[in-house]
C-alpha cells in the first residue's frame, strides 16, 4: 500500500506541476480551477497519511507553513544593480551611441521587455530545487522571503524538465500583483472598514514581508523572469536564447518580450508598447532595453550604480484632474512641516489617488493654491502622486487661499519659516510628532537599529508615556513591551496580536545590543540636520566622543575634512542647544557614551589608500560592520572587484566576486587573515 501511495503522490505532483506550467508559463490551461483544486486536495490527503513522503518541492508546500519569526539577511552571489532611466527618444539614441563606441565596431542586438512595476527578487536553485528567494535590498544583501515566495504558483519549486540542468541557477525577476486582484482585495478591505493600499507594488512589497505565509498565499502574487544572477555552468552567450531556456525550465517570461536588430527597431517597439500597455493585466511604467550578448555586456561593464549595457525607457506620467478638498501638514523628525493635498479620489496610472505631495509652502504659493480648486495630478515615475497645476478657470467663487500654518498641528506651538529656504518648522523639542519620527529614525537601519521594534509598538510606548526620548529605550522592560498589541492579518482578515514575552525579550536584547554599535552610529541616529551616516563617520572619527564634539566651535567643526560651514553650524547648534544638551545628558545617564581613541588614529590607518571588497558570509562581522571597520582603517569598501581592488576578503559561500578576483589576480584573504593584517 505504501508503494502505491508513493506512486500516486508522485503522479499527482507531476500532474499539478505540469498544469502549473501550462497555466503560468504557456498561458494554455487544460483543466479548470475546480479540477486543479481536486488534485491538490487528493495530494494533501495522501501526504497527511504518509508524512514521511512529504518533500520541500511538493506543490502542497506552496499553501504556506507556520508564521516565521522574522527575515534573515542573505548575500547575493551576484550584485543586483539598479538601471539608469530615460524619458525620451534622444537619450535612447545616445545610449545606443555609447554602446556602439564601447563595442568598437562589433555587431550587436538588443532585447526589449516591459518594465513591470513590482518587487525585484532573486530565486536561487541548487540541484534543480528552490533554495532561497531574496529581495534586492541594497543590491549586496536582501531579505530572505522564501516562505512567502514558495506560495506563488508561477515560481517553480523544482526546475520543470530538460537535460543538462544547471547545478546553480539564480533567476532574477519581478513579483507583482495583477490589477484585478488588487482592486478586488482593496474593495473587500474598504467594505470591511479596513485601510486600503495605495498601489499594487506597495501591496506586493507588504505581502512579501508578512510573517505568515498563508497571507501571501491568499493574495495570488505572480512572478516573471527578466534576468540572471549566478549560473553554473555558465550560460550561452545569448540572453534571448537563455531566457527561452528558462521558459522550458518553468519560468514565465514577460509579454511583448522581443529581440531587436538595431536601435530603430527598439524605438518602434517602445512606441508600439505605449499604445497597449494600458490594456495589460498588470502595472508597467516603461520598457527595458538590454544588450543580447552576455560577452558584450561584460565588455561594457558597469558604473558604481548601474550596468552600461541596459537602460529603461520610462513613459510620461499620466495626468488627471480632481478637486482639492483640504491640505494637511505632517510633522517630520526635525520639525519640518510637509503639506499633503487631500483630494477627491481619482483613478490615475492604475490606482485610485486621494492624497498627493505639495512639497512645501513655496510650491503652494507658486501654484496659487485655493481650497476647492480643480488641480492636475500626476505620478512622479508613476509612483508618487503630485499636484502639478491648478485650473484657474474652474476655481469656485470666494475660494479661500491655502496659507502657511502659524502653529504646529501636533503640539500647537508657533512655527518658524526658514529665512533662506522653503521649509516651515516646529521648534518645540517636546513636540509629540517629532518625538515619534526621531525615535523611528534613531532605531532605523544604519543608525541604532533595533530589529522588531516597529511603528505600532513605538506609538504605544509613546502614548503610555514610556518613551519620551532616546535614553528611555534603555529603561524599557520586557513586561512593559509584552502586553502591547500589534495589528496583523490572518486568512485575509485583520487580527490583533499581543507582542508576548518571547518577542519582548528579543526586542530588549536587540536594544541592549545597540550599546556596542559605536559613536558614529549613535551620532547618525540623533536626528541632527545634515548629519547622515557619512558625516557622522567623519565627525565621530575626528573628535572621538560626544563631549569633544559638544566642546568644538563652529570653526573647529568646519575645519574637518568633508565638513563645511552649513554642516558645522548644524552640529554646533544641536550640541549647544538646551534640548541637545539634555539628549546627551540622558544618554550618558543610560551609559550610552561611546568613544573612539583618536590619539591612535594615525597608527590605525593600516588600509589607507586601499580598496577592499568583501564577499561571502563572515563569522565575526555582518556586511555593514566590516565595511565600517575598513573605512575606520582608512580604506575604501567597494562592492565590485576590478584591477584597482587591493584585496578581497572571502567568507563562506563566496560567489562570483571571488571568481573575478582569481581571474584578475587580486589577492584573496580569509576573515582570519584579514583580522591578522589589521592587527599588525
Amino acid at each position: 500500500m505504501a508503494e502505491s501511495a508513493k506512486q500516486r503522490i508522485q503522479q499527482l505532483r507531476d500532474e499539478l506541476n505540469h498544469h502549473n506550467y501550462l497555466y503560468h508559463v504557456l498561458a494554455k490551461p487544460q483543466i479548470t480551477d475546480l479540477e486543479y483544486d481536486r488534485l491538490m486536495k487528493e495530494l494533501e490527503a495522501l501526504e497527511k497519511q504518509h508524512p514521511d513522503l512529504v518533500t520541500p518541492d511538493s506543490p502542497t508546500q506552496r499553501i504556506g507553513g507556520e508564521p516565521i519569526d522574522g527575515f534573515r539577511s542573505v548575500e547575493h552571489a551576484v550584485r543586483m544593480m539598479s538601471i539608469d532611466n530615460t524619458y525620451n527618444e534622444e537619450e535612447i539614441r545616445a545610449f545606443d551611441e555609447r554602446v556602439k563606441r564601447g563595442l568598437a565596431g562589433e555587431k550587436y542586438k538588443y532585447v526589449v521587455e516591459p518594465k513591470i512595476d513590482g518587487v525585484a527578487v532573486s530565486l536561487r536553485y541548487e540541484d534543480s530545487r528552490l533554495i532561497v528567494a531574496a529581495t534586492r535590498g541594497d543590491g549586496q544583501k536582501g531579505d530572505d522571503v522564501t516562505a512567502n515566495v514558495k506560495t506563488i504558483r508561477s515560481v517553480p519549486l523544482k526546475l520543470h524538465t530538460g537535460k543538462n540542468l544547471p547545478d546553480i541557477l539564480e533567476v532574477r525577476g519581478e513579483i507583482y500583483m495583477e490589477n484585478a486582484v488588487f482592486q478586488a482585495i482593496n474593495q473587500q478591505r474598504q467594505e470591511a472598514g479596513e485601510e486600503t493600499f495605495a498601489n499594487p507594488r506597495n501591496f506586493t512589497a507588504g505581502t512579501l514581508k508578512q510573517l505568515d505565509p498563508k497571507i501571501a498565499a491568499a493574495r495570488k502574487l505572480r512572478f516573471v523572469a527578466h534576468g540572471l544572477g549566478q549560473v553554473h555552468p555558465e550560460p550561452d552567450d545569448s540572453y534571448w536564447d537563455y531566457m527561452h531556456r528558462l521558459r522550458e525550465l518553468g519560468f514565465p517570461l514577460p509579454q511583448d518580450f522581443e529581440r531587436c536588430p538595431d536601435i530603430e527597431a527598439v524605438i518602434k517597439k517602445i512606441e508600439f508598447f505605449a499604445k497597449i500597455r494600458g490594456t495589460l493585466a498588470y502595472q508597467t511604467d516603461g520598457m527595458v532595453v538590454k544588450l543580447d550578448s552576455l560577452a558584450q555586456r561584460a565588455k561594457l561593464g558597469v558604473t558604481s550604480k548601474a550596468p552600461r549595457w541596459v537602460i529603461a525607457f520610462k513613459y510620461p506620467a499620466e495626468q488627471v484632474q480632481t478637486i482639492l478638498k483640504d491640505v494637511e501638514w505632517q510633522v517630520g523628525k526635525i520639525g519640518t512641516l510637509t503639506p499633503v493635498a487631500r483630494l477627491k479620489p481619482v483613478f490615475v496610472a492604475g490606482t485610485t489617488v486621494s492624497n498627493a505631495s505639495l512639497h512645501n509652502i513655496d510650491q503652494i504659493n507658486k501654484l496659487d493654491l485655493h481650497f476647492g480648486d480643480t488641480v492636475v495630478i500626476e505620478k512622479a515615475g508613476e509612483i508618487i502622486p503630485q499636484v502639478v497645476q491648478v485650473i484657474i478657470e474652474k476655481r469656485p467663487k470666494h475660494a479661500e487661499k491655502v496659507v502657511s500654518p502659524q502653529k504646529c498641528p501636533s503640539c500647537g506651538e508657533k512655527v518658524e519659516k526658514e529665512v533662506d529656504g522653503p521649509y516651515i518648522r516646529c521648534v518645540n523639542p517636546a513636540c509629540p510628532a517629532q518625538l515619534r519620527e526621531r525615535i523611528l529614525s534613531f532605531i532605523g537601519r544604519g543608525q541604532m537599529y533595533v530589529e522588531g521594534l516597529g511603528e505600532q509598538i513605538v506609538d504605544q510606548l509613546i502614548a503610555a508615556g514610556l518613551l519620551k526620548g532616546f535614553a528611555d529605550l534603555y529603561q524599557l522592560t520586557e513586561a512593559q513591551i509584552a502586553n502591547l498589541t500589534s495589528e496583523g492579518e490572518q486568512n485575509g482578515k485583520s487580527v490583533i496580536r499581543r507582542v508576548g514575552e518571547k518577542n519582548a525579550a528579543k526586542i530588549i536584547k536587540n536594544i541592549e545590543a545597540t550599546r556596542a554599535l559605536g559613536l558614529e552610529r549613535l551620532l547618525a541616529g540623533l536626528g541632527i540636520r545634515h548629519v547622515g551616516n557619512r558625516v557622522a563617520h567623519v565627525v565621530a572619527n575626528h573628535f572621538g566622543s560626544l563631549d569633544a564634539i559638544g566642546a568644538a566651535t563652529t570653526e573647529q567643526l568646519a575645519e574637518v575634512n568633508e565638513i563645511g560651514e552649513v554642516i558645522a553650524q548644524s552640529v554646533h547648534d544641536f550640541f549647544s542647544s538646551p534640548s541637545g544638551k539634555a539628549v546627551v545628558k540622558s544618554l550618558k545617564a543610560a551609559s550610552i557614551d561611546p568613544k573612539i581613541d583618536v590619539t591612535k588614529k594615525s597608527n590605525n590607518l593600516l588600509l589607507a589608500g586601499q580598496t577592499v571588497v568583501v564577499t561571502g558570509t563572515l563569522e565575526k562581522y555582518d556586511r555593514q560592520q566590516i565595511e565600517e571597520l575598513i573605512v575606520k582603517m582608512g580604506g575604501k569598501a567597494s562592492g565590485s572587484v576590478s584591477k584597482k581592488t587591493s584585496f578581497v576578503v572571502a567568507g563562506e559561500s563566496a560567489g562570483s566576486k571571488l571568481d573575478k578576483a582569481k581571474e584578475l589576480g587580486v589577492p584573496v584573504l580569509t576573515e582570519a587573515e584579514f583580522l591578522k593584517k589589521i592587527s599588525q
